[in-house]
């Protein structure tokens, strides 16, 4: 589980099988004081996967610098780079998401282009969109 802000919009791409997968930078900040007494902020950056059509939903409402919550397991992955270098990468499959922004922060995000929609509590749900939402 990790609450954190966008570093970009969603990167959104679809398989074979035309399954959307969201791929995103999220950082988490901490905030202490150091032994002198002076505040200190360090930043973690995890990336975060979202597939089907919670990938969509994130494409249509989450943007650079929105807060989320996002909860899912942890999965490291390797492969190997086109020099044959073994390569690893650790991501948080998420399997839910919850929009943490203010309504009015939400709203001052969208487009003009992005469909209507209502606003319920934190949660963005399409208008004709079905009721058994992934989150």
């Amino acid at each position: 589980m990790i609450i954190g802000r966008l570093g970009a919009d969603p990167e959104v791409r679809y398989t074979q099988n035309n399954t959307a997968v969201a791929n995103m930078s999220v950082a988490t900040s901490e905030r202490y004081k150091d032994k002198n007494g002076e505040w200190q902020e360090t930043t973690e950056w995890h990336r975060v996967v979202v597939w089907g059509k919670l990938a969509e939903i994130c494409q249509s409402y989450l943007k650079k610098g929105s807060m989320a919550y996002f909860e899912g397991a942890i999965q490291t992955r390797s492969w190997e780079d086109k020099d044959g270098n073994k390569q690893y990468t650790t991501e948080i499959k998420a399997l839910s998401m919850q929009m943490l922004d203010s309504k009015s922060a939400s709203e001052g995000n969208r487009t003009n282009t992005e469909p209507a929609a209502q606003q319920q509590g934190n949660v963005v749900v399409e208008d004709g969109m079905d009721d058994d939402l992934p989150f």
